[in-house]
């Protein structure tokens, strides 16, 4: 790919294909509201980014958002600090961003933060990828450089892909944000696959015919690794990732991914309606998010929240942002606030699990030269074995460098479940043995062993949503659940966002999109509009609606 061509990509989604980040840039700003409604309290429920997103734009409307957190702002932007060594952390959630994600890399700007190559599979930021696959062992430093076969299943990969899915022109259009042609090609997609799981896909494509060729295929994956734990999940799922090359051109923050949320919760806006200069969210706050939400009630009013703490208070709106499932059984929630439909599609929402494990080691000693061979010590790892993948962070020759050990999903994932962070650490460590039985990686770990399990973690039981085949309906229904014009007036005033409510679950850009959708459901609700040059998603979606696929 050209830098020219990357430059001209952005993750504009063919399901909805809004132009977020050039809403977020016009000069004309978000919209406005009435002078009587600035100030009023709107609930935010959540500190991720989703909630930071929407609590800041809300802030520069002249809105005073009320942002509740039950653990700590970030969400799954959890970027979490070596004891004694806080300078280094480990990205226990997010971690590697496509530069496509343009309106995210719209609030890295402002905020000014830097970014960094990510070391992904034979990508130039890392130092040399191994694949040891079947007990064999292959590395390179570029795709070239590997055996026949890997090229063979990428190119069985590409062809299904063209084939199939008319990659090139969806990525034409995308790039030129050919919004009709998108959407023509992307509708005929949607009701050919709906029904269709990524392992299906493959199996039904006549490139793909060798199992073996699936096989590789699923351990070694396209751009960050092996997707065979994607295999049972929707394939529109992936051919989103794909159509959006949010799978590539990936980069890393300086500092840590969680800088993103808790720069939006200090920064103060250049420009403001209604509150002084200076305003941030912090100061607005006390310097802290209110605790976690317990129960949502529909008053005359518009909806009361109340808190762990026993406090309660009504907000005429209330924006939602942590996983949807915590409604079910985290959260008291109103039955009337969500439709029946709604409810279903909640219930149906599926999590796909994940697991890390990070130490901090001396320096990076993976660049140490094996004299027998000639290569590095060590290298970004594929394996089909139980680390399935292992990362490699520096920060130079004579600093401390960060090694991911392990990157697991769904059934992988559950295999590090009820161990605990040392249990996990000595079984990794034996497993890496086999693999580079001359590397005593012990002896350089000066810090960890820091480790989740997301499918464990109370508050979101998952690491993010990913439709199985036939869920599009349900995915459709959370999604445009910011269009409140036609339902009942006992539903409106609860805004869903997130990144499980996007059509990019596990990708921060989702998380601001739907951010985004909210902000203008909220200014809508309250009498407020967008300026006729710079229509919001509300205002478009008409024209750019997602298909509507038959129900009976």
């Amino acid at each position: 790919m050209t830098s020219a061509t990357a430059a001209a990509t952005t993750m504009l989604v063919p399901d909805f294909p809004f132009s977020y980040d050039r809403w977020l840039s016009h000069p004309a700003g978000l919209g406005t509201l009435p002078s009587a409604v600035h100030g009023t309290e709107v609930a935010v429920i959540g500190g991720g980014m989703s909630g930071l997103t929407a609590a800041y734009e809300l802030l520069r409307l002249g809105l005073r958002p009320v942002l509740y957190e039950a653990e700590q702002l970030g969400g799954r932007m959890r970027s979490t600090p070596f004891p004694g060594n806080p300078e280094y952390t480990a990205e226990m959630g997010a971690m590697r961003f496509p530069v496509a994600a343009r309106s995210l890399f719209h609030y890295i700007g402002l905020l000014g933060l830097r970014t960094r190559p990510f070391p992904n599979p034979l990508a130039p930021a890392a130092p040399s990828t191994l694949i040891d696959l079947g007990g064999a062992q292959d590395r390179a430093r570029t795709p070239d450089e590997l055996p026949d076969v890997y090229q063979e299943v990428a190119d069985a990969w590409d062809k299904a892909l063209q084939e199939r899915a008319e990659l090139a022109t969806l990525r034409d259009a995308i790039q030129r944000r050919d919004v009709t042609t998108l959407k023509t090609v992307w509708n005929r997609l949607v009701r050919e696959f709906d029904d269709q799981s990524f392992y299906g896909f493959l199996a039904t494509s006549p490139t793909f015919q060798s199992f073996r060729h699936r096989e590789i295929f699923g351990q070694v994956g396209f751009g960050t690794g092996g997707w065979d734990t994607d295999f049972p999940n929707s394939v529109l799922e992936i051919l989103r990732v794909v159509v959006t090359e949010a799978d590539d051109h990936q980069v890393g923050i300086v500092g840590g991914s969680s800088r993103i949320p808790r720069g939006l919760w200090e920064h103060a806006p250049d420009t403001l309606a209604h509150w002084p200069r200076g305003t941030t969210l912090a100061s607005l706050h006390g310097g802290r998010p209110g605790p976690a939400v317990t129960r949502l009630r529909r008053t005359a009013a518009g909806i009361r929240v109340a808190d762990e703490r026993g406090a309660e208070r009504e907000f005429p709106a209330v924006v939602f942002t942590p996983h949807v499932w915590t409604l079910l059984n985290r959260i008291d929630c109103d039955p009337a606030l969500l439709s029946t439909p709604l409810w279903t599609a909640v219930e149906r929402t599926h999590y796909m699990g994940a697991s890390k494990l990070f130490v901090l080691v001396d320096r990076p000693f993976w660049r140490d030269t094996d004299p027998a061979t000639g290569q590095d010590a060590m290298s970004m790892t594929l394996t089909d074995r139980m680390p399935r993948g292992i990362y490699l962070f520096e920060d130079g020759p004579d600093r401390p460098g960060v090694m991911c050990l392990s990157y697991t999903w769904n059934d992988d994932s559950l295999k590090f479940a009820t161990l605990s962070a040392e249990e996990r650490l000595e079984l990794l460590l034996t497993k890496l043995a086999t693999i580079y039985p001359d590397v005593d990686i012990r002896s350089h770990i000066i810090s960890g062993p820091l480790t989740v399990t997301w499918e464990t973690e109370p508050r979101f039981m998952g690491a993010f949503k990913n439709n199985l085949p036939g869920q599009y309906r349900y995915q459709r229904r959370l999604f445009t659940q910011f269009m409140q014009g036609g339902m009942e007036p006992e539903q409106r005033g609860l805004f869903l966002c997130g990144d499980d409510v996007s059509w990019t679950a596990g990708f921060a850009e989702g998380a601001v999109t739907t951010a985004l959708n909210a902000v203008w459901g909220v200014v809508n609700h309250l009498g407020g509009a967008t300026h006729p040059d710079n229509p919001g998603p509300g205002d478009l979606f008409d024209s750019l609606a997602p298909l509507e696929l038959p129900y009976g």
